[in-house]
């Protein structure tokens, strides 16, 4: 019998963790940079907590049962755990709390392709605690940051409105509006086409459908279709956001307010980060504003606004492999220690826990017996070893350079 992961696991082997950690690392010092502190929630969630509000599909979470016969899962994503976390563990903070993450997430796949993908890696962030302007640009400002540490260049930002879109979305029946949206979201004129709609709400439909493009015709036409004062309002700070966004030197936005997401907790703006080197546009990532979700998890109902997005470390990792910049081979060590003679063992050991103690990083392998010297120095040369240290019975050691 052959052992192999389990249909859509994958194991990582020590090039591809090299090639993921030059990702998550330089993720990570641009969230140290902007205030952000790591997170670490429960691989594991009660379905409860999981299916709040239904904000996600239960048929994309990956079940297990306990003893005590309670349901539990698998978190497809991570927004629901920290919302989870902060309001039952982080009583009285001080707000905001800026929060980042970097973790793997498992998602069933009902497409029934054989051995399709159920685990995936993610970094991303959660603003808490704010709202408003600010609070917004900061968090795409911060994707674009993100991107530019990885050198990664032609990709664009798509935004759009959910509070927009969904309020919109009011002036159809109600029993129709789930498939207007469904429509919207799939870019389906002719299903658009073919509903029992008035010639009004029809038309209203087909504006929607063409809200993508040139910001300032987006906003033009989004401001004609008699919006109440509220809705009025949304679109200003939209507008506000747009011109901020644009006085950053490249900021490569396109405005669509047909945008609609799958998971359905956003309140506010939704974003999705697009990769365009490729011949097929890639999704990098994704985000958007949820001003009521931390509201389901909390004992009193109170509501805690939070925005956040997640990039996906292997669609990166797709994109940046035609780059040549991802490490293209695992690190070497900088030292192989050698006791010449057995009772060199002490002195060996001590002497590379000296290198080791070094401030900097240093990688330091001993050598176990068996094989002449030759031998080492081919196995040093094989691993691309810069230095061999011979130690003697009374410490002192013989450095040989194999550059």
């Amino acid at each position: 019998m052959v052992y192999q992961p389990a249909a859509g696991a994958r194991d990582l082997l020590p090039l591809d963790v090299a090639k993921k950690r030059w990702i998550e690392d330089r993720l990570q010092q641009v969230f140290h940079r902007w205030g952000y502190h790591r997170i670490i929630t429960s691989t594991l969630e009660r379905m409860d907590t999981l299916m709040a509000g239904e904000a996600i599909q239960r048929q994309m979470v990956i079940q297990l049962q306990n003893t005590e016969d309670e349901e539990l899962g698998l978190r497809p994503e991570l927004t629901a755990s920290i919302a989870r976390t902060v309001v039952t563990r982080m009583a009285g903070v001080t707000y905001p709390q800026r929060l980042y993450y970097n973790a793997n997430v498992f998602r069933r796949t009902w497409e029934s392709k054989h051995n399709s993908q159920q685990e995936f890696y993610q970094a991303g962030v959660e603003l808490l605690g704010t709202g408003g302007l600010l609070a917004n640009a900061e968090v795409l400002l911060l994707v674009a940051d993100c991107l530019a540490a990885l050198g990664l260049k032609g990709w664009h930002l798509i935004l759009g409105e959910a509070g927009i879109t969904r309020s919109l979305l009011s002036a159809f029946p109600v029993n129709l509006q789930d498939q207007v949206r469904t429509a919207i979201a799939h870019l389906d004129r002719i299903t658009i086409d073919t509903l029992p709609l008035s010639d009004k709400l029809r038309e209203r439909a087909r504006i929607m459908l063409d809200l993508r493009g040139k910001n300032a015709d987006v906003l033009q036409k989004v401001s004609s279709l008699d919006l109440d004062s509220e809705q009025q309002e949304a679109v200003n700070n939209l507008k506000s956001l747009v011109e901020l966004l644009e006085s950053e030197k490249n900021f490569p936005l396109i405005l669509d307010l047909s945008l609609i997401q799958t998971i359905d907790y956003y309140t506010g703006i939704v974003f999705e980060v697009v990769s365009d080197t490729e011949s097929q546009a890639q999704i990098l990532g994704r985000g958007g504003r949820y001003d009521q979700l931390l509201g389901l998890y909390h004992p009193q109902g109170e509501n805690i606004p939070g925005i956040g997005f997640v990039l996906n470390i292997e669609n990166l990792y797709q994109v940046l492999l035609s780059t040549q910049q991802l490490p293209q081979t695992t690190p070497a060590s900088n030292w192989l220690v050698v006791p010449e003679t057995p009772n060199a063992d002490v002195a060996a050991f001590a002497y590379a826990q000296k290198l080791r103690d070094s401030t900097h990083l240093v990688r330091v392998e001993m050598d176990l017996g068996g094989r002449d010297a030759d031998a080492i120095r081919q196995y040093a040369r094989d691993r691309s070893i810069a230095q061999i240290a011979w130690i003697k019975a009374d410490g002192s050691p013989t450095i040989e350079s194999l550059r």
